[in-house]
């Protein structure tokens, strides 16, 4: 097999998980790293790319302050995250799409055609206690963020069960 033909094998197996919500400067950079180092912890082969975009992002705002501050206290450097704006290739090429509110499903299925290779899911759509919302911390004091960053904690297993057993 030639080195391209490997190389797009490769990137075909590869997995591209998307989480999203509105700006991409609060919830969605904390759940691209929280689940980051969950698969890093997790015992599965499968290989994936973890990415966030947000809805109505501008590319290249940082992450605020109190997501930095809230990912921080667990660990979690979001100190270099750069915004990016949802892009119909980032669609088209997710294995999974993790969004943050029903709203956001919503924008995606009106704003793009979504196909059936990507399902989009809330983030906590497979907890079974609580809100499968998360609502936007932004603007709010450090507590609302460290409750987002829990409530997304809670879900992680859930999530890393839905990948294992499906993509």
């Amino acid at each position: 097999m030639g080195r391209k033909s490997r190389a797009k094998k490769e990137r075909k197996q590869e997995k591209l998980i998307v989480f999203i919500c509105t700006a991409n400067v609060c919830r969605s950079p904390m759940a691209e790293k929280l689940f980051e180092e969950a698969v890093e912890k997790s015992f599965t082969k499968k290989k994936m790319r973890v990415f966030s975009a947000g809805i109505s992002a501008m590319d290249g705002d940082q992450a605020s302050e109190n997501s930095i501050l809230a990912s921080s206290e667990v660990g979690l450097d979001l100190s270099d995250h750069r915004s990016s704006a949802l892009t119909r290739a980032m669609i088209e090429n997710a294995s999974v799409i993790f969004c943050m509110t029903e709203s956001h499903r919503a924008l995606l299925n009106m704003y793009f055609e979504v196909p059936e290779s990507s399902p989009i899911f809330l983030m906590r759509e497979f907890v079974t206690e609580g809100s499968t919302e998360l609502p936007d911390p932004f603007g709010q004091d450090i507590e609302v963020y460290r409750t987002c960053r829990d409530h997304m904690k809670e879900a992680l297993p859930s999530l890393l069960e839905w990948v294992e057993k499906n993509l």
